[in-house]
This record gives C-alpha cells, structure tokens and sequence, in this order.
C-alpha cells in the first residue's frame, strides 16, 4: 500500500510536471522589445517602441539616465490580453542635464505567463541615445527658373548634416526623391507640377536620423496652363467594335452586356489600371551619385505629325441632340503619327522597365534615362526590346500600331517624372532642355 501510495504522488508530480511544461499558461518565451540598440532623438518630438508577446503581455518599465541623474520615465500594466503594443517615450523636462549629449534608456518587459513562480518571463533591454536638436542646413544652389502647369523643373541644392537621413522635394500631393549629385552633400531633383493641380509649391525637405526637420521653399515662377476641352461622339461601330473586343479580354467587362457600361468600363476602370501600372514602373530613381547627367530633345518617330495633345479632357457622347456625357477621360501623351509600322526610337540612352501589354494603352515599351525621367511608347505593332535591354540612343525599340484604345496607326508617347506624367513637348525642345536642364547644372558649379 505504502509502496503503491508513493507511485502514485511520483505520477502526479509527473503529470503536474508536464502539465506545467506543456501548457501555454506557463510558456517560456520571453516577450520581444523592437527597437534598435542605438537612436538619434531631437527630445522634441516623443519615440515609439514596440513591445510583443506569444500569449499576453504584463507589465513595463521604462526608466532613463544621462549618467548622473535616473528618472522612472513611466510605467504600468498592459490590457489583459494585449499581445502586442507601443510605449510611447516623451523626454522628461526639468530632471535630465539637458546639455548631456548621451542618455540609456533602460526597458524592462514581463510577459503574462505563470512560468518563473507566477511571475512570467522578463526581458530587458538598454538602448543608447544620442542627442541631436540641430537641423540639417540647406543650400539652394541653382533651380529652373520657372515651371509650368502639367511641366517640368530642376533643383540643385546642398544638405549637410552628420546624421543625413532622408533629403526629398515636397509638392504637397507628391514627393520627388533627389539624387546625390557629383559629390557628397549635393543632390539633384526634376519636379513635375501634376497638369490636374491648380496650384503648385515645392519645398526641399532635409530630415536626419532624429528626426529635425528643414524645409527651404523653392521660388519658381509659376506659369499656369489651360489645356484643351474635346467633346467627342462615340459610334455604333467603335461601341461594337474595338470597345468590346477590349472589353472582353477582362472577365469583369465580358460580363457587361450594355455597350456603355462597356465603354466606361474600358475608358474608367482598365484606364485606371493601365495608368497605375504605368506609375509603378516609372517610380523608382537610382540613389548612385550622378556625375553628369545629359539628356537631348525626343524624337521618338520620324516625320511624325502630332494629331493630340498632352492634357486634353476627353468628353465622350453618343447623343448628338442631347451630347450628354457618357464618360470622360485625360490624353496624358501626345499622339504622333506618320506612316504605317513607323520605326519608333529612343532618343537617348536608356534601359527597358517594361515591354508588354497594358490595356488601353496595347504593346507599351517604358524606358529609364535616370534622374528619374522615364518615356512610354503606347499602342505599337511590334515591340523589338525586352525588358531588362540597356539601349544606346537612336536604337528602334518598336513600331507604330493599333493595338489596345486606338483607331489609327499612331504613336501615344508619354513623359513622366517619377510616375508622374509631364508635359513631353518640353523635353522634345532643345531650347527649353537648355534653359531648364544645362545650364542649371551649369549654375550649381559643383565642382
């Protein structure tokens, strides 16, 4: 009796044991602190950590020194059941030496597990940071001198600062990323001034790494544009014809059986998708420092007469009485046409981004000439690069055609600037490359 009483505390311990170790209310795994072991902090503004565990946080601490003086900066209990979490860190005035360039923050984490004797497991992490209340310098050194609605422009500025972290051109609506230019210190930027947009500013913006912040407007002359209004009667047969067949290519547009649902839908819907993807392959910029950067007129198609402008609003109708309006869109190209199968080349040197099919706009090459300027070439009969190809200027990258929304044979040839479509009659004008491209760089005089 003895002997079985004593077996049977030994499987009870056992299974106690095991319990214990396998059950998930006595988990071993210390919760995690996500924060670098090392930071830049202004003081100014608070930091965020973030904090997680497998089943449930407990408790924190946060308690920080400027190697004399500690202070409990702040502590408390999670909400029951709250895996993950954020600690705000707000500097705590009137008790640090606030000429001390370097401080520890000390974080103490414990996690709702019964493990440890019911107190759960801990985590603790000390993180170094360094002061810096300074903000980066800007120097603007040489800007086109104007930009118009729907146009183009250049920056050339300096941004110093120890701790660099991020130099761009804020539009509002948009941000231009700028390129390290010849040396260390000096970037580059082309801006666009998105054509919808009635007003435009453009600041430069220099952040570093504990995030002080300087802004330096730059003072373009502003030169607002009215573009062209076009009302435009749809038929019977372009409904029936290259409108279904475009349609139906999409399992959402073969399912609509009015002819203007179709339309709107090829003209709204895909155009939106088109578009998208066409901003998502002209987005990106190459941070390599640029030590010169040459770019001549575009000249994408010999002998080509332009039959539409870049920034028409297309009013479509179908009711000559009434010219109500069926669907609108934007030509954010400009249509050049010449003869059947034209040859279509790149003026300057470039490498292929993409060369597909994108909708409305057919057989579409895009093309990078860096600096963050990129070319489309819509609706070709044939595209004879790939995507990857590094080209050298006058080099044939496709054909005229009709393929995706068009009628005639006819080059759609589009400019953006980091996704954003510009005006190309700009860059096909030697005098404006000149005025607002060379002799800016000029200016700057980096040497």
């Amino acid at each position: 009796m003895k002997k079985f009483i004593i077996i049977l505390l030994l499987l009870s311990l056992i299974g106690g044991g095991g319990f214990i170790y396998l059950s998930p209310q006595f988990e071993r795994n210390a919760p995690e602190i996500n924060i670098a072991e090392m930071i830049d902090w202004n003081t100014h503004e608070p930091f965020m950590i973030g904090v997680k565990d497998d089943t449930a946080l407990k408790s924190y601490e946060l308690i920080i020194s400027d190697g004399k003086t500690q202070v409990l900066l702040s502590q408390g209990i999670f909400p029951l059941g709250s895996q993950a979490q954020e600690l705000g860190v707000v500097y705590p005035k009137g008790t640090l030496d606030v000429n001390a360039k370097h401080l520890k923050l000390k974080i103490v984490l414990r996690d709702a597990s019964l493990w440890n004797f019911f107190q759960g497991n801990e985590t603790i992490k000390i993180i170094d940071i360094n002061i810096d209340k300074k903000k980066p310098d800007i120097e603007l050194l040489s800007h086109s001198y104007s930009i118009t609605q729907g146009g183009s422009a250049l920056v050339v500025f300096g941004a110093s600062d120890e701790n660099i972290k991020s130099v761009y051109i804020d539009i509002g609506v948009k941000q231009f990323k700028a390129i390290p230019y010849k040396k260390e210190g000096y970037y580059a930027a082309l801006v666009a001034w998105p054509f919808l947009e009635k007003d435009f500013k453009a600041d430069i913006i220099a952040q570093d790494k504990a995030k002080n912040i300087s802004k330096r407007t730059v003072p373009f002359y502003l030169k607002s544009k009215e573009y062209a209004v076009s009302w435009i009667k749809i038929s019977d047969s372009f409904l029936d014809g290259k409108i279904a067949q475009l349609a139906d290519n999409l399992e959402e547009g073969a399912m609509l059986n009015d002819k203007f649902d179709r339309f709107r839908f090829v003209n709204e819907t895909m155009r939106i998708a088109n578009e998208e993807l066409i901003v998502q392959k002209t987005l990106s910029i190459d941070k390599q420092i640029v030590k010169k950067w040459d770019i001549k007129p575009f000249y994408p198609l010999k002998n080509g007469a332009k039959v539409a402008s870049f920034g028409d609003t297309r009013h479509y109708y179908y009711n000559p009485e009434t010219k109500e309006e069926v669907s609108l869109s934007h030509h954010m190209g400009i249509d050049l046409a010449s003869i059947k199968n034209a040859s279509i080349v790149t003026s300057n040197d470039a490498k292929v981004v993409y060369a597909g099919d994108d909708g409305i706009y057919g057989n579409m090459p895009a093309l990078d000439h860096g600096m963050g300027l990129y070319t489309i070439y819509g609706h070709c009969s044939e595209i004879v690069v790939k995507n990857g190809d590094q080209l050298h200027a006058g080099e044939t990258i496709a054909t005229t055609g009709t393929s995706g929304l068009a009628l005639g044979d006819h080059l759609h040839f589009g400019i953006l600037i980091q996704g954003v479509e510009v005006r190309p009659e700009e860059w096909m004008d030697a005098n404006w490359i000149k005025l607002n491209i060379e002799d800016i760089f000029k200016k700057a005089d980096i040497r």
